[in-house]
């Protein structure tokens, strides 16, 4: 014998024939709750989510149905190249594809000629250092912080 049941519009708990308690709203939406809790928790519009003996907050909180498959793998993420600014893909796919000592010798002559470029400039540009020191004294500026005494023609406060 099949017993036809509801369920609760509240707490979304099977109701029996005989139990319960129906609210038509204004708008003509039936409500049925499971007991006079229900009710008035709807009524006092307190979320059904936030009490935790409903089936809305152990849905949102993944309680009680175990999933058949487990937890879902993530997916690897799949590698591929771009080119990049200065240097296509075939270009960067043949660096990769050379041996890793003549990579180094080559890197090893570029980072020589930057350093020779270094010292010419630097044997160039050898003038005489001037000394970082404090201004003369004779041009000091006055205490107010240098400036005029009748104040600046952009004030736009009070006079």
């Amino acid at each position: 014998m099949v017993i036809k049941t509801d369920l609760c519009s509240y707490t979304e708990y099977r109701i029996y024939p005989g139990h319960g308690q129906k609210f038509v709203a204004k708008d003509a939406k039936v409500s049925f709750f499971i007991s006079a809790k229900a009710d008035s928790l709807f009524h006092q519009r307190i979320k059904p989510v936030k009490l935790r003996w409903t089936q809305a907050w152990r849905r949102m909180n993944k309680k009680g149905k175990v999933e058949e498959g487990g937890k879902k793998k993530a997916r690897k993420a799949q590698k591929f190249q771009k080119a990049i600014v200065g240097m296509s893909l075939d270009d960067i796919k043949k660096k990769k594809a050379q041996k890793p000592e003549l990579r180094q010798a080559r890197e090893q002559a570029a980072k020589d000629e930057k350093a020779k470029k270094m010292a010419q400039k630097k044997a160039s540009s050898s003038k005489p250092a001037v000394p970082k020191g404090k201004a003369d004294k004779s041009q000091k500026l006055p205490k107010g912080g240098g400036a005029p005494a009748g104040g600046s023609k952009n004030f736009k406060g009070k006079k």
